[in-house]
């Protein structure tokens, strides 16, 4: 019997299976770790330079207070900053993805093809014109990243609600961030299966929430800490498609015509 708990915990394992294929692969291991050290090190500055910049930049936002009591000045300053700063990442990290997937193409769809070719019962690649394809990826990407820096700015306003903004703000953020990370990482699989528009991705994904909550929010948050992606991408790479073929239907072996698979509910 399924129950919540044990595909939140079915979710987390997908994880961990992921590490244990890639640590079993450790040249594929190294070479997929090389982009997100790359994009580590951009972020990173790029994130420390917010920071350093941070009183400034909440003294621009927040004019009003200048004849405000000095304490509930710093008070909202404070926290407008906090605001600032979580919001980034939250958008950097679904941002990071998209740039490391682009990056390591080639690396990460040898890591997706290895997984499936060692767990058996995929597919063969659909064929598809290299241009056409990075084209589409681009664009999914770009999609994804505005959508989160749409849900980002009523998070961020969000977090000036007193309680709301230091208990339901992170939590929710943990949550979105790691279903938009999802949605990246289990690309390649869907691709594989001919379900290359984002709504198959979200359509599979929601057939089982718990268990896509349950792998993406431990690696969102990995991934949110510098340096620490650079072990985690791989790993989650794997653990993203084997956790796709649990949400795409089964494909029968070696069909002679062209594969038409389609999602629960109808969808193509």
């Amino acid at each position: 019997m399924t129950t919540p708990l044990r595909e939140i915990l079915t979710g987390i394992g997908t994880l961990f299976r992921g590490f244990g294929l890639i640590l079993r692969r450790p040249r594929l291991f190294l070479l997929g770790a090389i982009p997100p050290l790359i994009t580590s090190v951009l972020f990173l500055a790029a994130l420390i330079a917010l920071i350093a910049r941070i009183d400034e930049l909440v003294v621009w936002m927040t004019p009003f207070t200048a004849t405000w009591n000095e304490t509930w000045a710093g008070v909202l300053q404070a926290a407008i900053g906090v605001a600032v700063v979580g919001s980034t990442v939250l958008v950097m990290v679904i941002g990071f993805t998209t740039i490391t997937l682009a990056l390591g193409f080639p690396l990460y769809d040898k890591i997706a093809e290895d997984v499936e070719d060692e767990l058996g019962g995929a597919p063969p690649p659909l064929d598809e014109p290299l241009a056409a394809s990075v084209v589409r990826a681009l664009r999914q990407s770009v999609a994804l990243i505005l959508i989160s820096v749409a849900v980002a700015i009523p998070l961020f306003l969000a977090g000036f609600i007193p309680f709301v903004g230091q208990t339901v703000v992170p939590v929710a953020s943990a949550l979105f961030g790691g279903w938009m990370l999802c949605a990246e990482l289990v690309g390649t699989a869907f691709d594989r299966r001919g379900l290359r528009r984002l709504r198959d991705r979200f359509a599979g994904m929601r057939t089982r929430r718990l268990r896509v909550l349950g792998f993406a929010v431990p690696a969102f948050l990995l991934l949110s800490i510098p340096f620490v992606a650079v072990v985690v991408f791989p790993a989650a790479t794997a653990g993203g498609t084997i956790l796709a073929r649990s949400l795409t239907p089964r494909t029968p072996p070696a069909p002679e015509g062209p594969a038409h698979p389609s999602l629960p509910g109808g969808q193509v």
